[in-house]
């Protein structure tokens, strides 16, 4: 099996409703956003997933969050913009615009360098 990764970023600004912190108030992010793909299978020529294909699926669904506020996003509606939500989205967003011999892995969303959260089905 083979684990092919891109790794984007994007910026903005979001408040955790309900949190007992300061997270509650408007603050921003430089998201750094992970995305793994899985598949069993190579090309003539010896590629799984060309990384600029993988690129091209992805980049779309990243640049609508990018120098949003989230908490205004149709997307999350609903739900709170928390790191746990955004790379749940990401996941299912990504995971229906991959060919059909291409498996979602994971999605990696870091809101700093320190914190991070790993989603994956």
């Amino acid at each position: 099996m083979y684990i092919i990764a891109y790794r984007t970023h994007f910026s903005a600004s979001h408040r955790v409703q309900d949190y007992p912190g300061k997270c509650k108030n408007l603050h921003g992010h430089n998201w750094k956003i992970k995305v793994e793909v899985k598949t069993d299978q190579q090309d003539e020529i010896g590629i799984s997933v060309d990384f600029k294909e993988l690129k091209k699926i992805v980049q779309p669904v990243i640049e609508k969050f990018d120098h949003q506020y989230l908490n205004d996003l149709p997307f999350l509606e609903g739900a709170n913009p928390t790191a746990e939500n955004i790379a749940q989205y990401f996941y299912h967003e990504i995971e229906k615009k991959l060919p059909e011999n291409v498996k979602i892995h994971q999605v990696i969303a870091w809101e700093t360098d320190k914190y991070s959260i790993a989603y994956r089905e």
